[in-house]
């Protein structure tokens, strides 16, 4: 029969061929107490260690805590900081410089606003004066037709009378209403300084507009529609250009002189 094989046993440390009796007695503790005594020592240092394991896990647990305090104020002051700069910090908010050019414009505006009372009442003025003086004209010629008359009936002869001048009615305010309407719809196809940027430019649009809309045929020369001072030559040319482009205005040159028919809003 073949001889039985011996187990394998792995080698065992050396704390396990010993006795705790024999460890203490070993070279490293040549002093230490029998038994468990030597045991002592050890624990006592194994606890200082574990002390000292948990204070500085209670220190890295305080440091963790501050980080944590000073993340969340550090991100609520950037916040603060972005919206600070959202809603104060414009970089296109008003200057002084800003608020002395508005000035001007509102002084520039009131002069103009005060040379157009101005005109208006200048041209209420010259409309009354021409009302009186066609009204004084019209008088004196009823008179001189009458004086006609007489005497041709005393003479034996007759005579033809000269025609009576017969004064312009006032507008109703029903037909100044419907002509500012019509007005009003031209002025809105054109452009923005037309519609009032400049009062002035928007009177003497109204002023061309009527002279070519109420002419007895709706054709007009520039000349007849030039009245000085307010309503120059230049004033005039611009508010045509800017109707003949809108098409409510046809140019037309093939006479040798340039006249201007009224189309309306196309």
């Amino acid at each position: 029969m073949p001889p039985a094989q011996t187990p394998h046993r792995t080698p065992l440390r050396r704390v396990s061929q010993g006795s705790l009796f024999r460890l203490s007695r070993s070279d490293a503790y040549p002093d230490a107490p029998h038994g468990l005594g030597f045991l002592e020592p050890a624990m006592a240092e194994f606890l200082d260690e574990t002390e000292a394991l948990q204070a500085n896990v209670e220190g890295m647990k305080h440091l963790s805590d501050s980080l944590a305090t000073f993340n969340e104020s550090f991100a609520s002051w950037l916040y603060i900081m972005n919206m600070n700069a959202l809603t104060i910090d414009w970089s296109q908010a008003p200057t002084d410089a800003s608020f002395a050019l508005a000035r001007r414009r509102a002084e520039r505006d009131a002069i103009a606003a005060m040379e157009a009372m101005k005109a208006q009442n200048a041209a209420k003025a010259r409309e009354a004066f021409s009302a009186d003086k066609t009204t004084v004209t019209d008088g004196d010629t009823t008179f001189a037709a009458n004086t006609t008359t007489n005497t041709a009936t005393s003479t034996g002869k007759l005579s033809v009378p000269p025609k009576k001048k017969v004064a312009k009615g006032k507008l109703t305010a029903k037909e100044k209403k419907e002509r500012s309407i019509e007005i009003e719809r031209v002025i809105s196809c054109l452009p923005l300084e037309f519609r009032g940027s400049d009062p002035s430019l928007r009177r003497n649009i109204e002023s061309v507009i009527e002279g070519v809309m109420y002419a007895p045929t709706q054709t007009v020369k520039l000349t007849d529609l030039i009245k000085p001072p307010d309503l120059n030559q230049a004033r005039v040319n611009k508010c045509l250009i800017a109707l003949v482009n809108r098409k409510v205005v046809q140019k037309e040159s093939s006479t040798g002189t340039v006249l201007y028919h009224w189309k309306g809003i196309p």
